[in-house]
């Protein structure tokens, strides 16, 4: 009750989502230290100002997400607009459904949230939060443009009927995965655990992988959502699963400070 009411208090308020997230960052001294180590792996030398950032683009999805009452199509553009939407479209019209490659970099909430009154609705895959109301109130809110919700317990059959019926899905690929669910590919220099089973459903139905992300820009400030050129799948597992998180690793480059460093993204490694 005291999360869903904090949580509550700060949708309400979003003025109150940089202190909340500087509490929060004080207070779980364990994010910044999952994060520099982190960092450090991947090469970073001075990790502490791409934190800082790290925390400042949470606080930016927060606001956001409290203004989704307010967004529609008369004043989306004010929140994001598009660069490279032809990558998606021309991945659409082929009629086998769009899989789209995205992660937890920019506002992956905005994403697909603004797509669905831009462009149109996508089904997004989530993984129910531990808080029953508070995950009650957060789909409401994720689904009020219009995106059906996959549940990630059910999540192969909801993806299949999707694509069979020329949908568009979004899915998160950047997490560790399990050793049983996941394949070692190469990730900023080191191994990291992928989930296969992206991959395989491109296989499997012939849709197009299509990466997207919704990046901040400081100078407009608003957010770009950017769509990148279709990535061919060979047909090999391996081979396609590594060539997918190539573009995302290439992306956060770009954009390090705009990813969520905090997940201990290498925690499984081979034995």
């Amino acid at each position: 009750m005291i999360a869903y009411l904090l949580v509550r208090l700060i949708l309400a308020f979003p003025s109150l989502a940089p202190l909340a997230v500087r509490l929060l960052d004080r207070s779980v001294p364990r994010f910044r230290r999952i994060a520099r180590d982190n960092l450090l792996k991947a090469g970073y030398s001075n990790p502490e100002p791409i934190i800082d950032g790290v925390f400042r683009s949470i606080a930016r999805i927060i606001a956001t997400f409290a203004e989704f009452p307010k967004i529609n199509a008369s004043n989306v553009h004010q929140w994001i607009h598009y660069d490279g939407l032809e990558n998606f479209t021309a991945a659409h019209a082929k009629g086998r459904g769009v899989l789209v490659a995205t992660a937890h970099l920019g506002n992956w909430e905005l994403s697909a949230f603004s797509h669905a009154i831009m462009t149109s609705p996508m089904h997004i895959v989530v993984r129910p939060l531990d808080n029953v109301r508070l995950d009650r109130f957060v789909e409401q809110r994720r689904a009020m443009s219009g995106n059906p919700i996959i549940k990630k317990k059910e999540a192969a059959r909801g993806i299949l009927n999707a694509l069979k019926a020329g949908d568009s899905v979004g899915i998160l690929i950047d997490q560790n995965a399990s050793r049983e669910e996941g394949i070692f590919i190469d990730f900023f220099g080191r191994k990291a655990s992928a989930n296969a089973a992206f991959v395989k459903f491109a296989h499997r139905t012939g849709a197009a992988v299509v990466p997207g992300f919704a990046l901040w820009n400081e100078v407009e400030r608003r957010y770009v959502l950017r769509f990148l050129p279709e990535v061919p799948m060979s047909g090999d597992v391996q081979e396609d699963t590594q060539r997918v998180h190539a573009v995302l690793e290439s992306v956060i480059r770009q954009h390090p400070d705009q990813w969520l460093w905090i997940h201990r993204r290498w925690k499984v490694q081979p034995s």
